[in-house]
């Protein structure tokens, strides 16, 4: 019988690296029947045995908050990221001892988009104190830092997933934190545990997103305040992560499920 854990929210010491994991992009071509979209950039279906994730996902690990207070310890451990060998990749929070671990992936220095659709089939988790994400950020990060090189999440839950959360965050010269424009409400249909395909139509000086075949949220820079900066027309690479705590959205507490996976199948970008 397995001991009784202790409550969400007590976490090990902070640490930052990067590991990158083994490659399994596929090549260019036509991912998808839909005419509108164009030439495929990249696709990643993690078809395959289960194992590691591979190339371009990089496992950013860590503790520290991320920004937002929250308390998982981003690890690229195969408990915590792995293709589970059933064509997805699961990205599982969980405890370990008395940590929560995660996982964040990126795509930085591998792959980007400037301008094009992006695309990925997730099943999204639900429970207090979680929250996935499916985002991008600007590929400067580690010259301008945050937010001056630009946020944009196509997706964010919260708690039971009940609200869709899609945004940008751009640099202002009267905020630190830049200036937030974003959309969030009801979805179209229940999303939460269950798979919906979430995307981003990147062209110049537009951003919009969307769930399935609605759209959620479309932003131009006449959205933005006068002393704010658009950033968007430039590379931004992809990251998928399941937060746990902080801020925003508060912490886990018992009811929430150990260990809870957002699950992945697929990812694509292509040419507008």
């Amino acid at each position: 019988m397995r001991p009784p854990r202790p409550a969400w929210g007590v976490v090990a010491g902070a640490l930052t690296m990067t590991a990158c994991l083994s490659a399994c992009a596929l090549p260019f071509g036509n991912a998808s029947s839909d005419p509108s979209v164009g030439r495929t950039l990249f696709a990643d279906e993690f078809d395959g045995p289960a194992g590691p994730v591979g190339a371009p996902w990089l496992a950013q690990t860590g503790g520290g908050g991320w920004g937002n207070d929250e308390m998982q310890f981003y690890t690229g451990d195969l408990a915590n990221v792995r293709v589970d060998g059933n064509g997805h990749l699961a990205i599982t929070a969980r405890y370990d001892g008395t940590t929560i671990t995660s996982a964040r992936l990126s795509t930085a220095g591998k792959q980007s988009v400037t301008y094009g659709r992006v695309e990925a089939r997730i099943s999204l988790p639900a429970g207090r104190g979680l929250h996935p994400a499916f985002w991008l950020l600007g590929d400067d990060l580690d010259q301008v830092g945050w937010p001056r090189a630009g946020e944009i999440d196509v997706i964010e839950t919260v708690n039971d997933a009940g609200e869709f959360h899609s945004s940008i965050h751009a640099p202002q010269e009267s905020s630190v934190r830049g200036q937030t424009v974003s959309a969030s409400g009801t979805p179209p249909t229940p999303i939460a545990g269950t798979f919906h395909r979430y995307w981003m139509i990147k062209s110049p000086g537009r951003i919009e997103t969307g769930i399935d075949d609605s759209s959620l949220f479309v932003v131009t820079p006449a959205d933005l305040a006068a002393d704010s900066q658009w950033v968007f027309d430039a590379p931004f690479h992809l990251l998928l992560t399941l937060a746990v705590g902080g801020n925003w959205p508060g912490p886990p507490d018992e009811s929430t499920p150990d260990p809870s996976t957002m699950l992945v199948d697929w990812v694509r970008v292509s040419a507008l």
